[in-house]
């Protein structure tokens, strides 16, 4: 404890003299100069940032799964703490980048990287033809203070592996205990189904973003619990988060959730089977197209089922395929239906990032409404994370999200066939699985306009990019590993 001190004790003093502002700040000062208050805040997380890059990372994500949102000026909410966080910490990394000049290029060169930056580059360009270019400047800038601290600081940080446990970690465990909470609030309640939808606020928003973050961290979690450096004390511990997980994801009553779950499962078996991704993705397109030829009569049959949504959980299993009656599924058709209304106007541009919500009204047809229907446009956006970008930017900004969700995918693939040391095959075919959960759930909802997926969506993304950037591999042809 006193090497600690010694070592960090221009932080301890800082903490110190930010006490002591604080305390003078509430007996002195007016309760209406309450902004005053984060003056020592900033200028502590600058010093934590600057001297301490890595570390601010890891306090980020142990805070994201508690932040809330919070309007710190009229007509504009930031996540609070965590938004003004990784604002400051962008801040301070472009600068350390510019002036250091220590950014390992390779990074640059990846090719989710370029597809990032490609997505990045058609979203600024959409956003100057958006119908509504402040809220599509606000998207913008809100995907760029996701991606710098969560993607291209961390593919550097996560060279040293052990910092993408610790972010992990971070995360699982604050997000635990909001399981914990929000199982709790769940006991007694297992009657009404609107409630049961709610006990996990204010800390997410509703439970289909609550249990799509669950399910992204059951396979990296899962790897844990069966790995062999998981040894004591320490595996009873991961048992108890995978139990908590298990949980938390039984009782979000996302329909969504589990099914990204079980195709995790299968394509887990299918890697292992050794299938190649080029034949993953044909049975993928294939099933797409089938769909499509003969939607009219899967919609037939579909529309048979008759199953509502339901507290009990055969019956909510059951639910997934109606569309007649259960609102949920109907509303998200009616979402889908207006957002290919919308594209069929600007099929290139798009309406601009992050529009949808507020111009989609007037694009519903009275015959697809549901009971939850709205014309405010404030219950969420296209409920798709392929169809909303293309409504939004259009068949480009859609093809750039496929680029970067496939090459990430098949990037972990081939980490996983060509890493020589097999812990770091095993590692990133565990966030590989991970980051698919959230893939498959896309089809029915989108959240990375949130900082709750945000954060372990590009720190996963990270951890793949890293490890085929930096872990040693075997000689083998990379066409055969890769696809």
């Amino acid at each position: 404890m006193r090497d600690w001190m010694k070592k960090n004790r221009g932080l301890l003093v800082a903490m110190l003299l930010t006490a002591a502002f604080l305390t003078a700040n509430f007996f002195l000062l007016s309760r209406d100069n309450y902004y005053l208050f984060l003056v020592p805040l900033a200028i502590l997380l600058v010093a934590l940032f600057v001297l301490k890059l890595e570390t601010g990372l890891l306090v980020i994500a142990l805070l994201t799964p508690f932040a809330v949102d919070f309007a710190l000026v009229p007509g504009m909410e930031l996540s609070m703490p965590v938004e003004p966080m990784m604002i400051l910490f962008s801040a301070v990394f472009l600068f350390r980048v510019l002036v250091a000049r220590t950014y390992d290029t390779r990074i640059l060169r990846h090719p989710v990287t370029i597809a990032l930056l490609a997505s990045l580059a058609w979203m600024l360009i959409t956003a100057s033809t958006s119908q509504i270019p402040e809220v599509s400047f606000k998207y913008f800038a809100a995907r760029l203070w996701f991606v710098i601290p969560f993607y291209f600081a961390a593919v550097q940080i996560f060279r040293d592996r052990s910092r993408a446990w610790q972010l992990f970690w971070c995360y699982a465990a604050s997000l635990v205990v909001v399981i914990l909470i929000s199982t709790a609030k769940t006991l007694g309640n297992f009657h009404d189904l609107q409630t049961l939808h709610r006990v996990m606020r204010p800390f997410y928003n509703d439970h289909t973003a609550y249990g799509c973050v669950i399910a992204l961290f059951l396979p990296v979690t899962f790897h844990c619990l069966l790995s062999r450096e998981t040894k004591g004390w320490l595996r009873l511990l991961v048992l108890a988060v995978m139990g908590a997980l298990v949980t938390g994801l039984l009782f979000s009553y996302s329909r969504a959730a589990w099914i990204s779950v079980l195709a995790a499962v299968a394509v887990y078996v299918a890697i292992r089977m050794g299938v190649k991704v080029r034949w993953m993705v044909l049975v993928f397109a294939a099933c797409a197209t089938l769909f499509f030829v003969h939607q009219s009569d899967v919609l037939y049959k579909l529309g048979k089922n008759k199953q509502d949504s339901s507290y009990d959980l055969a019956g909510q299993v059951k639910s997934i395929s109606n569309i007649s009656t259960d609102a949920s599924n109907l509303e998200r058709l009616n979402r889908w239906a207006s957002a290919l209304r919308m594209f069929s106007e600007r099929p290139l541009l798009g309406t601009g990032p992050g529009t949808y919500q507020f111009l989609y009204a007037g694009y519903q047809r009275s015959y697809q409404l549901s009971t939850i229907s709205t014309n405010s446009g404030d219950k969420g956006n296209a409920h798709s994370e392929y169809i909303g970008p293309l409504t939004e930017q259009g068949v480009p900004g859609a093809l750039f999200v496929l680029a970067i969700f496939l090459v990430t995918f098949v990037s972990g693939v081939h980490v996983y066939r060509s890493a020589a040391d097999e812990r770091v095959a095993r590692m990133a075919l565990a966030f590989t699985l991970s980051l698919l959960t959230y893939y498959v759930h896309g089809i029915f909802n989108n959240f990375l306009d949130t900082d709750k997926l945000s954060v372990p969506f590009w720190a996963f993304t990270a951890v793949v990019v890293s490890l085929d950037l930096f872990a040693e591999k075997k000689c083998i042809p990379l066409s055969s590993s890769r696809m």
